[in-house]
C-alpha cells in the first residue's frame, strides 16, 4: 500500500478537542481545570511510563526464557503497551501512543510467537524507551517519523515471511 492509498487521521490530543459543549456537553471551565491538572502531571507521567517500560521488559524477558508460557507473558506485554498507548497522547507523547498501538495491534493477532516475533516486540519496546529517554514530545519530528517508518518496515517484513 502506498502513501497515496490511505489518509492518516490524527485525533485531537486535548480534552477540548474531544468533547462537546452546550446544555448536554461539558462545562468549558471544568475542562480547563482538567487540562491544567493533566499538564501538571506530565512529570509524573515520565516516572509512570519508566515503570511501565520496566514491566514490559520484564514480561518480554520472561517470554524469551519461557517458551511454554511465552504467549501468556506476551499478553502481559500487551496489557502494559495498552496502558502506554492510552496515556501517551494525554501527556504530550503521541509518538508513544502510536508505537504502543502498533505493538498492541501486532500482539493481539499473534497466535504463537517465533523468534522473529520476539525480535519485533523487542524493537517496539526499545523504540518506546528511546522516545522517553530522548524526551521526544509530539510526533518526534523527523526522528519520530523515521522510527515509525522503521517499525512499519519490520512489521511488513515479518508479515511477508508468514504469508
Amino acid at each position: 500500500m502506498s502513501a497515496d492509498d490511505h489518509e492518516i487521521i490524527k485525533p485531537p490530543s486535548t480534552l477540548k478537542g474531544k468533547v462537546s459543549y452546550g446544555p448536554d456537553g461539558v462545562n468549558p471551565d471544568v475542562l480547563d481545570k482538567a487540562e491544567a491538572l493533566i499538564a501538571g502531571m506530565q512529570g509524573d507521567y515520565l516516572e509512570w511510563v519508566q515503570d511501565d517500560l520496566k514491566k514490559a521488559q520484564e514480561f518480554f524477558d520472561r517470554a524469551v526464557a519461557d517458551a511454554a508460557g511465552r504467549m501468556g507473558h506476551l499478553k502481559e506485554v500487551y496489557h502494559v503497551a495498552h496502558d502506554i498507548k492510552g496515556q501517551g497522547g494525554s501527556f504530550g507523547y503521541p509518538l508513544m501512543t502510536a508505537i504502543a498501538n502498533q505493538l498492541c495491534r501486532y500482539l493481539e493477532h499473534l497466535e504463537e510467537a517465533a523468534t522473529a516475533d520476539l525480535d519485533l516486540v523487542k524493537v517496539h519496546i526499545d523504540a518506546l524507551r528511546l522516545v522517553i529517554g530522548s524526551r521526544m514530545q509530539g510526533d518526534g519530528g523527523t526522528a519520530g517519523a523515521n522510527i515509525m517508518r522503521g517499525l512499519e518496515a519490520v512489521i511488513a517484513k515479518r508479515a511477508a515471511r508468514t504469508s
